[in-house]
């Protein structure tokens, strides 16, 4: 979380750059601690590294190459290399490459299970004991230990040229311990003799006479660290799915528009201004203006919004929405990474990217965890032949603490947990940029909450209407007016006729003759040989006109009288309505027990009466950007954990002052750019969602880590004492990792408030009339 303003910070990284790395190898938090210590002990520089995305970002002076990073990462043991960006030539080549790897897991595991499982079937069921059963075995095993688990030996044998133990140790030497004891007593124990057999029991044991073999443990501990593995990197990708599913919202190629002529071209080579085609089904290339056409966009994919949005000309596009009417021609507004599909892609990468604070505890376990782990295994194997213990189960003993002591869910706890909310995030139209925020959220019990363009519009519109009975009636009253507004350029004129147009779609405004703009009263013109007035109110108001003021004008809305030849005929109340929803989102954020706070620059009497409609009752009204500032500091001083949400340049301060900036996506680059949580649809009632989705991946990463440490606790005791058998311990250490996986794959299935709740919170009666 932000502990105050970022100036400082800002200045700090301005001679910095930040790189991401693909890192291979890594198998375990131990790993992660390896890397992450050996890229910090270059001179200024800072890494993150994620075991479940493989993805190293590095934060490093201007001056350090990418190409040293990867060297010091070589060194290390492990290997490195830049990612291709989304639209780079080589992303095709570099996805087949993880497919093929892919299809060589698949084929390894394929092999070992038709290699390992015999040898498992013979040595546990002791009825099918055949004579000289023990030498198939031997046969069978052999390839499972050479081949199957060669990985693991070939990366246990580079951390030992580094100096360095990891999970892939602790496999090997289980492995190969276990062969090399049955080697023993095959050749030399005697448990090679034909007829021999060999009963089989969960916990090890050790019999008089010939020494037992240990295939079964052999093969089933590759065996199962091989499944776990490869389910684990199912898993592992499905809770990225989000991100790839943006990613392949990029388009490839656009028809760009020449003259009368079409001609298609890499997405690359598209520039701003440039004209581009837009069929029906199609993708816009990316973020634009309509030239020409009328459709509607399905932005579910990009906003999480399921709702078409219609478009027309001058009205804005997003990259990556789908075009679900007709023809539309765009004029690019933006290319590359200024788009707004990009910079979603580039937030949730940067937020997968990071770590949680118990992350990083958990991962400085582990890195002491795996040599902990040998000296133990060591003092067992010495402990029981000190003790008088049999050779065969001193190694039993040994072998189950090697094998079932894995740090592997220790670092998965948190950043599979984290790729599965921000993925849903994304989905929902809530940006985290990284696990501090997600913490922010998660702790947060005071928002600072922007009115205009905020909680309202940001656009003046008319909320009501009354007509003089025995007029001219509303419908006329408000086109007349229109029909004069049209040569005005004030807001409130402009409100005037789009209302018009909104509420009579079909029929047109009437010309307008002899406009004339009355400073500080109003407007006036002929319009169907009437003269039509647009004017302040005034006293010679009729009674029903002046009731409907003083009702409803207040200080919020700012009431206008049209006058037909003279006589009042209606009164327009025109004002900022509040957003969709934001009645509901403070309601919501309330019982979530977050305290609502409004700071505004606009008057004292409009600010109350939003206040009083959505129940806010801490306000200030005229608020300077230092002014808001300062309330955020005050705020802190009392002890809140302080949100702010703003949509404009004035709000930057504030949000990057709070311990969390919200920013909406409709709002400027400043504020979004200075937020942790960008809302992208620009729908505040998503904070309270957000707010939600912290507490509940914050709730499974806890729940996370106490499994990965309590598995440890539990299961390593047992194996010290010889009560735990070999094969088993390595089910259970796969399992161990399936379990945090599952559990936070769980969170791609997290929904949104249900409309029952939703229901359950009454719109104040003012705003339902609008």
């Amino acid at each position: 979380m932000a502990t105050g303003p970022r100036t400082a910070a800002a200045a700090q990284d301005a001679a910095e750059v930040v790189t991401d790395l693909l890192v291979g190898g890594m198998t375990c938090g131990a790993c992660v601690r390896r890397v992450e210590t050996k890229l910090g002990r270059l001179a200024g520089v800072t890494a993150t590294v994620n075991l479940a995305t493989g993805r190293a970002r590095v934060r490093h002076p201007s001056a350090l190459r990418p190409e040293d990073l990867i060297a010091a990462v070589e060194r290390t043991g492990y290997t490195a290399a830049l990612p291709a960006s989304p639209t780079a030539p080589g992303r095709e080549n570099a996805e087949d490459t993880a497919a093929r790897e892919s299809r060589r897991a698949r084929d390894r595991l394929s092999v070992t299970v038709l290699l390992a499982v015999p040898v498992l079937v013979l040595s546990m069921v002791p009825a099918l004991q055949f004579r000289n059963w023990q030498w198939l075995c031997f046969v069978l095993a052999a390839p499972v230990v050479a081949w199957s688990a060669r990985p693991f030996h070939v990366r246990a044998a580079r951390g030992l040229r580094h100096a360095t133990a990891t999970m892939d140790t602790l496999v090997s030497l289980g492995v190969l311990a276990s062969f090399a004891w049955s080697c023993y007593a095959l050749f030399l124990g005697g448990a090679g003799e034909p007829g021999m057999r060999m009963p089989f029991s969960l916990l090890p044991s050790a019999s008089g006479g010939e020494a037992p073999v240990y295939l079964e443990v052999a093969v089933g501990v590759p065996l199962f660290v091989l499944v776990g593995r490869y389910l684990e990197a199912r898993a592992r990708r499905g809770t990225g799915a989000a991100l790839r599913a943006l990613a392949t919202l990029a388009v490839k190629e656009v028809s760009v528009r020449e003259g009368t002529r079409e001609r298609r071209v890499p997405v690359a080579e598209l520039r701003l201004g440039q004209v581009f085609v837009v069929r029906p089904g199609e993708r816009p290339a990316t973020d634009g203006v309509v030239e020409e056409g009328s459709s509607a966009l399905d932005l579910s994919l990009v906003t999480g919004e399921s709702e078409p949005v219609e478009v027309g000309p001058g009205a804005p596009v997003t990259g990556g929405a789908v075009n679900v009417g007709g023809l539309l021609l765009v004029r690019a507004t933006a290319v590359g990474a200024d788009t707004r599909l990009a910079r979603i892609t580039a937030l949730v990468t940067e937020a997968q990217a990071g770590k949680a604070r118990a992350q990083r505890l958990a991962d400085r376990v582990a890195g002491i965890f795996v040599p902990v782990v040998l000296v133990l295994a060591v003092t067992v194997l010495g402990f029981w032949l000190g003790a008088g213990a049999e050779p065969q189960a001193a190694l039993t003993a040994c072998v189950a603490v090697l094998v079932v002591a894995c740090p592997c869910a220790l670092g998965l706890a948190t950043p599979t947990a984290l790729m599965a909310a921000t993925g849903r995030g994304a989905q929902l139209g809530v940006l985290v940029r990284g696990p501090r925020a997600l913490e922010g959220l998660r702790h947060l019990d005071a928002v600072v909450l922007d009115k205009t363009g905020t909680l309202t519009s940001g656009h003046m519109s008319v909320a009501g209407v009354t007509a003089v009975p025995g007029g001219v009636g509303e419908g006329t009253a408000v086109r007349l007016a229109a029909a004069v507004e049209q040569g005005s350029e004030h807001p409130l004129g402009r409100a005037v006729v789009a209302y018009a147009r909104r509420t009579a779609p079909a029929r047109e405004l009437p010309a307008v003759a002899g406009f004339e703009a009355l400073p500080g009263r109003g407007v006036r013109g002929r319009v169907e040989g009437r003269t039509v007035e647009v004017l302040a109110p005034d006293d010679t108001l009729p009674e029903v006109l002046a009731e409907a003021l003083t009702a409803g004008a207040g200080g919020a809305r700012t009431p206008v009288v049209v006058r037909v030849d003279g006589r009042a005929e209606a009164l327009l109340l025109i004002g900022d309505t509040l957003r969709p929803g934001s009645y509901r989102a403070v309601e919501r954020l309330r019982q979530l027990g977050v305290r609502p706070v409004l700071a505004t620059g606009d008057r004292e009497e409009p600010a109350r009466a939003v206040a009083g409609e959505l129940r806010i009752e801490e306000v200030h009204a005229r608020c300077s950007p230092e002014d808001k500032a300062a309330l955020v500091e005050e705020l802190r001083a009392r002890g809140h954990r302080v949100a702010v949400v703003g949509d404009g340049v004035n709000d930057a301060a504030a949000l990057a002052g709070a311990d969390l900036g919200i920013a909406l996506g409709a709002g400027t680059d400043v504020a979004i750019g200075a937020a942790d949580v960008t809302l992208v649809r620009g729908d505040i009632e998503a904070l309270a969602d957000a707010v939600r989705l912290a507490r509940a991946t914050l709730g499974t990463v806890r729940a996370n880590l106490l499994w990965a440490f309590g598995y440890n606790l539990v299961t390593v005791p047992p194996a010290m004492a010889g009560l735990l058998n070999p094969m088993f311990a390595a089910a259970a250490m796969s399992l161990s990792s399936l379990l945090v996986v599952g559990n936070s794959l769980r969170l791609r299935a997290w929904q949104p408030s249900p409309a029952a709740r939703r229901r359950t919170v009454p719109a104040p009666r003012a705003r339902a009339a609008r």
